[in-house]
């Protein structure tokens, strides 16, 4: 385990590694021909839900100003409601079209890394911005949180996804991996 930045950036950037990591586990984990599947009709596939993730990260940092992804969405300018009605049609557009594995990942991969880029560089007083978001106001700094929260949301869809197929989840079981640390701090 490397050095981990003080406060609440270093606490942030550590629980978005755990969402990388199960995250990324879990798309390369699943068969490339189970990608399709869905729990129910009108349940997201596989790679719907993966997309959805991506989709969901690269939005959220275009709500507060970044735009990562210029080449998917255009920059958000003038009238907010009508952008995010766009966004949100492209990214229903992006879970329909892209759906290749190795696509899949690499768009994941790309939502994550820019998630951490900028959240890493992003100044103490930036994060403390306050804007309208989602019709209240409130700070640039939840803004990230949504991303992380909305990350696990789908990651447990996913686990559901998983124990339905019959597969396990890609990692071991904290029980026990965490008894072992637990040992080795105690010894």
């Amino acid at each position: 385990m490397g050095t981990r930045l003080p406060g609440f950036k270093g606490e942030y950037l550590w629980e978005l590694d755990i969402a990388d990591r199960r995250l990324s586990a879990l798309a390369e984990a699943f068969p490339a021909e189970r990608y399709e599947w869905r729990s129910a009709e009108t349940a997201r596939s596989v790679s719907e839900i993966l997309v959805h993730v991506a989709a969901g990260n690269l939005t959220l940092l275009s709500i507060v100003g970044v735009n990562a992804a210029p080449d998917l969405y255009r920059k958000i300018e003038g009238e907010v409601v009508p952008n995010m009605l766009g966004m949100m049609e492209k990214n229903d557009s992006l879970e329909k079209t892209i759906t290749d594995k190795p696509v899949v990942i690499a768009l994941l991969r790309r939502s994550l890394d820019a998630v951490r880029a900028t959240f890493t560089q992003t100044p103490d007083t930036e994060l403390e911005r306050q804007d309208v978001f989602f019709g209240e106001r409130t700070t640039v700094r939840r803004v990230y949180m949504r991303a992380l929260s909305h990350m696990h949301e789908h990651m447990g869809q996913l686990v559901g996804y998983t124990r339905a197929m019959g597969l396990a989840a890609p990692w071991t079981d904290w029980r026990e991996s965490g008894r072992k640390i637990i040992e080795q701090q105690v010894s």
